[in-house]
């Protein structure tokens, strides 16, 4: 069995969140603060070009490596530790049941018989890892194990990023059960803990927007939809002439001639908006389910200036921007206001930061 021990975010402090994503390199450092808290020491992000990562896969490793380099040092980190990402589109996973009472080894070996049924390469070229969640619900003889494999060459793509980064990957984890775990901190925030309340989570990114919905801590529905920000990015290149990383900026800030709202951000707020309304309705009628309870929009676009508004509208549903770092302490080199525009891309970065405690 190639073993990836912590594949499914197994993993010992101290250590950074290292996100790499299709257009950028985000790094998150937490530490434990004052009454049980966490402390967000640092954060930071560098781009990546186009072209250096394609749907999760690393494409052109020199530039992966130069903005993970960029982003260590530009961050102020001396922490060599990293738990890095896997997209879940690279990664399978399956519950099993097994009988219960076996040993590790024990487990191991019977791990490996199952996950022939499920994987569709050789074992050999898998990293395979395997966590008990515990008993199993219909069986008091038996219990539930989450298996997770990946193509080998794809987890030692991200481990010899870091390694040529000079940083060290102690935690491989899966980008979705990151977010979830960051997620899970700011349910626990919403009337009574959230509990029983249906949450949907948008994940924005420059191509793909990826759908989650929880409920009581289990995510109950997922599903990707090719959608993203790249999209209104090459509506400012083609329009105005800019290159595509001016164009990428200017987005950002706003620093676009005055027909740009009308005829640019306007229609792509629509087109987001109604992609948030059909992938609800999706949900409704793929699932038992006939209600979201609360809806948080995360990544680079989430705060892109009527957004919130319009999907609140469109939905009928209670909407906001996801903050990762809500409740956390803020270490000295972290700008509030910043954080504040920043913290909705940080999202994986930061559930991967969390793994630092377990």
């Amino acid at each position: 069995m190639i073993d990836i021990k912590a594949l499914l975010g197994q993993g010992n402090p101290p250590l950074v969140g290292i996100d790499i994503s299709t257009s950028s390199v985000r790094l998150v450092e937490l530490a434990q603060g004052g009454k049980g808290e966490y402390r967000l020491e640092r954060y930071a992000a560098e781009p990546l070009p186009r072209g250096a990562v394609v749907d999760g896969n690393i494409e052109n490793m020199d530039q992966v490596v130069d903005a993970v380099r960029r982003v260590w040092k530009k961050s102020g980190t001396r922490t060599r530790l990293v738990a890095l990402g896997m997209p879940p589109a690279s990664v399978i996973t399956k519950k099993i049941i097994l009988p219960a009472g076996m040993s590790e080894d024990q487990l191991e070996v019977q791990v490996e018989s199952e996950a022939s049924q499920y994987i569709p390469f050789a074992l050999d070229e898998v990293s395979l890892d395997f966590d008990v969640i515990g008993p199993a619900a219909n069986s008091a003889e038996d219990i539930e194990v989450m298996l997770a494999a990946s193509r080998r060459e794809k987890v030692e793509d991200r481990v010899a990023i870091a390694e040529a980064s000079g940083l060290k990957a102690t935690v491989m984890d899966i980008e979705s059960y990151a977010a979830r775990a960051a997620l899970d901190r700011v349910t626990a925030q919403l009337p009574e803990a959230g509990a029983g309340q249906v949450v949907a989570l948008f994940q924005i990114g420059a191509q793909v927007t990826h759908i989650s919905v929880m409920l009581d801590g289990v995510t109950v529905y997922e599903r990707e939809q090719p959608f993203g920000g790249n999209a209104l990015t090459q509506d400012i290149v083609r329009t105005f002439g800019l290159s595509y990383d001016e164009a990428e900026a200017r987005k950002k800030s706003g620093d676009l001639p005055d027909t740009y709202q009308a005829e640019l951000l306007t229609p792509f707020l629509e087109s987001a908006a109604l992609e948030v309304t059909r992938a609800i309705q999706f949900f409704y009628t793929s699932t038992p389910y006939t209600r979201v309870d609360q809806l948080f929009l995360a990544g680079g676009c989430a705060l892109l200036p009527g957004l919130l508004e319009m999907v609140a509208s469109r939905t009928r549903i209670s909407s906001a921007v996801i903050s990762p770092f809500k409740g956390m302490q803020l270490g000295g080199s972290v700008r509030e206001s910043q954080l504040r525009s920043d913290a909705p891309a940080y999202l994986v970065a930061c559930g991967l930061a969390l793994r630092r405690f377990g």
